[in-house]
């Protein structure tokens, strides 16, 4: 049984780090949203057929998918549910960004079974905020939590992010501190990346720091190290808070795991629905074009929106390789037996050399685990990536 993952591909305006496929609400028509809701449609109906048994999850993703309108996003929500059976008592998530939250847009998430909510804080400092570009302020955050509790959602994660220009020790001790304040469920840490092509890649590209505004403020870039450090610190403040990192970035308090990441990370089937959207079942994978209007366009005309690369059939060989790769970002290791039924084959016997390479401190069987340790997982992709 897959789970499945919407794409709404609309924001009120593009973080300068974001390299995900997303249009700005403020750079197109309006019509562009209902374009992309009658291609939606189609290729909800022609899929339904990829999830006979229903669906093990979902997850509403973006973009920022409350910067749909009411109407927009009831369309959405009774789409979804018209055309996929999702289990009685599955995870469904959507993500949104403070800002555009309203106690309206809360009540629709509410009646359509919404049950679990992940908020795009990523830092409770203006300053910050502004250096990367996000258009919500940190008091917008903190009314969009307090929105989210009265409207009773007990399943909330919040987004944070760590070496942001300008940042510093304090500032993110302060961030996170402040995050902790609201009780959240569940966290997600995740480092700044400059990603190609993104505008905080080209304002930094060749240099460690940058003159923004009028005043010509210096805004440096947190190094390497001080990146760690910020996520070596973070990492036994939550655990004496009572979060479990059951993920390289993400902890939770016991029981709220996301369940729909899991389901990625375990090597499970998915569907990915709307513009940009990935899919894989039976080792099949193909991803839909990044154009809202192409896409709509092409379903509207009985026409496949798959990306010029088609669909991909996996080696044996590049299924186990992700495995591993995912697998070993989770506390709980990559299950041996697992494995053994999906491939045919012991993963010890695949990867001795790698598993030799390396001391046994990094690589540690616990039972019919293997798992990384977890003093590594700061360093964790450039280990794992020996699997490819």
């Amino acid at each position: 049984m897959p789970s499945l993952y919407v794409h709404v591909p609309f924001c009120v305006q593009k973080c300068d780090y974001c390299a995900f496929y997303s249009q700005a609400l403020v750079d197109n028509p309006k019509e562009l949203i209902s374009v992309y809701l009658e291609g939606l449609e189609v290729e909800s109906s022609a899929r339904q057929k990829d999830a006979p048994q229903g669906v093990s999850s979902l997850f509403i993703g973006g973009g920022t998918p409350t910067a749909l309108k009411d109407n927009e996003l009831e369309q959405l929500l009774g789409m979804i549910h018209q055309f996929f059976s999702i289990n009685s008592g599955a995870e469904k998530t959507v993500e949104g960004n403070p800002g555009t939250l309203s106690d309206e847009k809360l009540v629709i998430l509410r009646r359509y079974g919404i049950n679990r909510f992940s908020l795009g804080v990523q830092s409770f400092d203006d300053s910050l905020l502004r250096a990367v570009g996000r258009v919500h302020t940190a008091e917008q955050a903190r009314k969009a939590l307090r929105r989210l509790r009265m409207a009773g959602f007990k399943n909330v994660n919040l987004d944070l992010m760590f070496g942001l220009p300008g940042q510093d020790m304090a500032a993110w001790d302060a961030s996170l501190e402040e995050a902790l304040s609201y009780s959240p469920e569940h966290l997600s840490l995740y480092g700044l990346m400059l990603e190609e092509g993104t505008p905080l890649y080209g304002r930094y590209m060749g240099t460690r720091e940058v003159k923004r505004g009028d005043k010509e403020e210096l805004y440096r870039l947190p190094d390497d190290d001080l990146q760690a450090e910020m996520y070596e610190w973070a990492v036994p403040r939550l655990k004496q808070a009572g979060y479990r990192q059951y993920e390289t970035s993400n902890f939770a308090l016991p029981g709220f795991e996301c369940q729909h990441n899991l389901g990625y990370w375990r090597g499970g089937d998915y569907l990915g629905l709307g513009p940009g959207g990935v899919s894989c079942l039976d080792r099949v994978r193909w991803k839909n074009i990044e154009d809202v209007c192409s896409y709509a366009k092409l379903l509207l005309k009985g026409e496949s929106p798959l990306d010029e690369a088609g669909q991909e059939v996996l080696s044996l060989r590049e299924c186990m390789a992700e495995r591993m790769i995912l697998g070993l970002r989770l506390a709980e290791g990559v299950d041996l037996s697992s494995f053994r039924n999906d491939f045919g084959a012991d993963l010890r016997d695949i990867y001795r050399d790698v598993l030799a390479r390396y001391d046994k401190e990094i690589f540690v069987f616990q039972g019919e685990y293997l798992c990384l340790n977890p003093k590594y997982a700061f360093v964790a992709n450039s280990i794992l990536q020996e699997f490819v």
